[in-house]
């Protein structure tokens, strides 16, 4: 599990930095403003949650591999795909329904962090 979550962690952190550095330079003459920041908000999400897989990775180490940790890890990597997803999509499509998506990372993200967080009053 966790060499699992550092590669995990390790690639979306790349792909943070890779898409914002897109963002910055190749999309911003070719988004709208509003459309230009629903996309950094996915990047910000995406480096945020990608450095919290890492710190998953280092807490399985001293809390124990338990299935909360594990669940905590898929949950994030969930809200990744799901949020940071679909509002890159949505930037880059301008199809509105995609954001019907953005909500369900969102639930991800937090059932990740509360996962973590009952794992460490459990530890």
């Amino acid at each position: 599990m966790i060499k699992t979550f550092i590669a995990l962690g390790s690639l979306n952190a790349f792909l943070a930095v890779a898409l914002g550095a897109f963002g910055a330079h190749a999309l911003k003459s070719r988004l709208s403003p509003d459309m230009l920041d629903v996309y950094h908000t996915g990047v910000n999400y995406h480096i945020i949650h990608a450095l919290a897989l890492l710190l998953i990775a280092v807490l399985a180490d001293k809390l124990g591999a338990s299935s909360l940790v594990a669940a905590s890890g898929w949950a994030l990597f969930a809200g990744i795909v799901l949020f940071s997803g679909s509002l890159y999509a949505l930037s880059l499509s301008g199809v509105k329904t995609l954001g019907a998506i953005t909500p369900l990372g969102g639930v991800a993200f937090l059932a990740g962090w509360l996962c973590l967080a009952i794992a460490a009053l459990r530890g």
